[in-house]
């Protein structure tokens, strides 16, 4: 009986860890950032979240020039400084 007992509890322990090392690995993706156009106190960033490998077009919107498109795989793009990016979009269309 008492052999039961440790058994049950080392493996509720071990369920227990394997599940926190999960939701630490589930939480990583999200720190990295928010799919698609965001700022942090000085810079801007376009996350393109995929699986598949693709490469998109994205229009970057700039403050007191022109904007322009560029082409951005899988991961995060940064754009410049927060105060000179004013914003970013999907084109529409892969590169």
């Amino acid at each position: 009986m008492r052999f039961r007992r440790t058994v049950i509890s080392a493996l509720g322990s071990a369920a227990l860890v394997l599940t926190s090392l999960g939701t630490v690995a589930a939480a990583s993706p999200a720190a990295a950032g928010p799919c698609g156009f965001y700022e942090t106190g000085s810079d801007a960033f376009y996350r393109h979240c995929t699986t598949d490998g693709s490469q998109v077009v994205i229009k970057v919107e700039v403050a007191h020039a022109r904007d322009y498109e560029r082409c951005v795989a899988h991961g995060t793009t940064w754009l410049g400084s927060a105060r000179k990016i004013q914003g970013a979009h999907y084109a529409g269309r892969t590169c």
